[in-house]
């Protein structure tokens, strides 16, 4: 190998200096081009990868905020939260409503046999698997007990084999020993639980809990619900019910529910644009050799037609009525940042004015939320611009993997090669410089002959 060779013993050159000069001088040009592709594709890679984030959240937020009760202002309160709490639906209107709770609902619940021995008492010695039946009102499920399976054993068998049906086991121990509770989550009449088949489990079980509606007056209207949350009683409105006593119930508009909305909004676009300005700007230079520095995607193209195309849609009118745009809300756009600010004083007259328009503005099918998520979609899918072009630069960066892997076997056999003709050239000389040493040796010898005589 050329990097083993011992240099210039021949001629005295440092002839391994001179290959590693020539080979330094034909590698460092297409050695500087890679480095500076490995860069451009990496910063650019890891800035995409920034950007398809932060649009990703960007349509996360809107599509949360896409919703009628975010833009109608309207809140719900209860007087009383320990006996009722309330949450505005979609299609919740203006409201006050008088609530007297008389019964919570509840679950079934029942017990098997009390089994002296505890939790490890065996409760299938039959020698043969058997079947516990277990009726949920008018369900039926069946759960197999193993032989020699004991109380715990069951417990487990049964949860996994009831999974996702609305039934739990559990063991409860005290001084006479232990016994399996079971428990329904449905509540409400006529979801009473019973036990049946071949496991001794079914014989002689008790009654614990005996499922009821729950029982309410709303506006003096005597009204039952199989659930402590009732959804249906009024529209638009969830009544979590958890305490028997009284309170009022009250669906009023608040603007600032309304503005908190709006804001949530400019915040989730200020993050967005935020993002990719980081992505895209020039940092000016302090003069000199300091010159302005640019970022991965500084010019980029992709991004341009993003930015455009979101600022199309936030500036093209859009709403219902009088109300057109943002910037009637207060919403006006900073030039020099490129981000959004909300003017309180001017939201605090635009909302008494458009008031009931500016949920049309913002939600529904031909909303601001709507179109801007639907025009960032191209962008963000599986197979969408931006993963277009994440993909063209990994397969860019797999591409300059392996012009290096070749420039490195082209320079390790640009040095092999020149090494060893280096070394022959040593070689040679050495051989020229021993034949011309014998020969002067010889020529001195002979004169020394003619002298003497």
């Amino acid at each position: 190998m050329a990097g083993t060779t011992v240099s210039g013993i021949g001629s005295g050159i440092d002839t391994q200096s001179i290959v590693t000069a020539l080979v330094n001088s034909e590698k460092a040009p297409k050695q500087a081009q890679i480095d500076a592709q490995t860069k451009t594709a990496t910063t650019s890679l890891s800035a995409i990868g920034t950007i398809k984030s932060a649009l990703d959240a960007y349509r996360t937020a809107i599509d949360k905020l896409n919703t009628t009760t975010n833009f109608s202002g309207l809140t719900g309160a209860s007087s009383d939260k320990d006996v009722a709490k309330v949450t505005v639906g979609d299609a919740a209107s203006s409201g006050n409503y008088s609530l007297e709770i008389t019964q919570l609902a509840t679950a079934s619940k029942i017990a098997s046999q009390v089994y002296a021995g505890g939790a490890k008492s065996v409760v299938n010695d039959t020698g043969s698997s058997t079947t516990l039946t277990i009726g949920q009102g008018d369900a039926t499920y069946s759960a197999t007990i193993a032989a020699g399976a004991t109380l715990e054993e069951a417990r487990e068998s049964i949860n996994s084999q009831l999974q996702g049906k609305g039934i739990s086991a559990n063991v409860l121990t005290d001084a006479s020993g232990s016994r399996l509770v079971f428990t329904s989550t449905k509540m409400g009449a006529g979801t009473e639980l019973t036990l049946g088949g071949g496991s001794e489990l079914a014989s002689d079980f008790t009654i614990v809990a005996t499922p009821q509606n729950a029982k309410y007056k709303l506006d003096s209207m005597e009204l039952e619900a199989n659930s402590n949350t009732v959804t249906e009683a009024v529209s638009g409105l969830t009544i979590e019910l958890t305490k028997e006593g009284k309170s009022t119930l009250s669906v009023a508009t608040s603007t600032d529910t309304l503005k908190t909305s709006v804001q949530s909004f400019v915040t989730a676009y200020n993050t967005l644009m935020t993002a990719i300005n980081a992505q895209t700007k020039v940092t000016a230079g302090t003069g000199g050799s300091d010159a302005p520095t640019a970022a991965a995607l500084t010019g980029d193209a992709t991004m341009r037609a993003l930015v455009s195309t979101i600022r199309s849609e936030l500036t093209s009118p859009n709403g219902a009525g009088a109300l057109q745009t943002l910037s009637q809300l207060g919403i006006n756009t900073v030039q020099k940042t490129g981000l959004l600010e909300l003017n309180s004083t001017k939201w605090d007259k635009a909302v008494k004015t458009y008031g009931t328009d500016i949920a049309g503005m913002f939600t529904g099918k031909n909303g601001l939320l709507t179109r801007m998520s639907s025009i960032t979609e191209n962008y963000t899918k599986t197979n969408g611009i931006l993963a277009t072009r994440q993909t063209n630069i990994t397969n860019q960066l797999s591409d300059i993997t392996k012009a290096q892997e070749a420039l490195d076997r082209r320079i390790e056999t640009m040095t092999t090669t020149l090494s060893a003709k280096y070394n022959a050239m040593d070689t040679l000389v050495a051989q020229l410089n021993a034949t011309s040493s014998s020969i002067m040796t010889t020529l001195n010898a002979l004169n020394k002959v003619d002298s003497d005589s």
